[in-house]
């Protein structure tokens, strides 16, 4: 790829623009970054910063970056491009806590990073992306569905930074802002937050970050003193249908491939594997 340059883009509009057609070619594949840029272009204020990058041979975009701190960056493309991007941006000086991307580029970008910066890297979570076109109901289950408001944020809050923490398997993975997530959802017109209840709240499921054909579920928890019942397949069904019959051609969402549980729940209701994906932590 002798012809291989890689661009800091200054605005997403540019960003998608140009990337499209890398990015469309599979949607599913690449549903976060493409999410994550079509919020930066329709909400400015949704994250405190942000930055792109493309990577072209010739005429092509062959990856595509992107990074609001203090989350990983977001990749997506050809295990070449991505291992361009690791050396640029690493000889350029950026700093990273990690990467997150669909497996193999998302390896390559990591190998390449700890060659070029001497540090470690460490796979902290595999997880799977899934794409749904058409819904399996689950099994009936106790209690209803509800759009989460103002109203509940204190529990949105506390269940939200509690998923956070339970997926994160390590005290060193940032959890986010719990607040300003719920916040965010709140107020969002593309995406919020749906409860099941059953004399009570006692699960989740959050939708947002609308693709040009789809969009993604998550996250979903239920607390551990309700486990068992049903209701985290009964609420992903409900947010599910919900965004179906909202226009949306199809759902998705990512799972924790340490989870046998919650794929199982999926692939039940009639989510579809679609690729790996993988996320490191960068470490000096």
């Amino acid at each position: 790829m002798s012809r291989v340059r890689v661009e800091s883009v200054p605005d997403p509009a540019s960003f998608l623009e140009r990337a499209a057609p890398l990015l469309l070619m599979d949607e599913a594949r690449h549903n976060l970054i493409l999410g994550i840029a079509g919020t930066l272009l329709d909400f400015p204020d949704a994250y405190r910063e942000s930055h792109l990058w493309l990577v072209e041979d010739g005429a092509d975009v062959v990856a595509a970056g992107l990074v609001t701190p203090p989350f990983n960056l977001v990749l997506a493309g050809d295990p070449g491009g991505a291992e361009a991007l690791a050396a640029s941006l690493a000889r350029d000086g950026v700093r990273l806590p990690g990467v997150t991307g669909a497996v193999p580029e998302a390896e390559v970008f990591a190998a390449r990073w700890e060659s070029e910066t001497g540090g470690t890297t460490r796979a902290r979570m595999q997880q799977r992306v899934y794409r749904l076109e058409r819904l399996r109901p689950p099994r009936a289950t106790r209690g209803s569905a509800r759009v989460a408001t103002e109203d509940d944020r204190e529990l949105l809050v506390e269940w939200i930074r509690a998923f956070a923490t339970e997926v994160a398997h390590d005290a060193s993975s940032p959890a986010g802002d719990a607040a300003r997530t719920v916040d965010l959802r709140l107020a969002s017109p593309t995406g919020g937050l749906l409860l099941w209840e059953d004399g009570g709240p006692v699960s989740l499921a959050g939708w947002g970050s609308p693709t040009p054909n789809g969009i993604r579920i998550g996250p979903v928890y239920t607390p551990p003193e309700h486990r068992g019942r049903g209701y985290g397949s009964a609420v992903t069904a409900a947010v599910t249908q919900q965004s179906l019959e909202a226009g949306h051609r199809f759902c998705f969402l990512y799972t924790d491939l340490a989870n046998p549980t919650s794929n199982k729940i999926y692939l039940d209701l009639g989510y579809e594997p679609v690729c790996d994906s993988v996320e490191y932590a960068f470490e000096a």
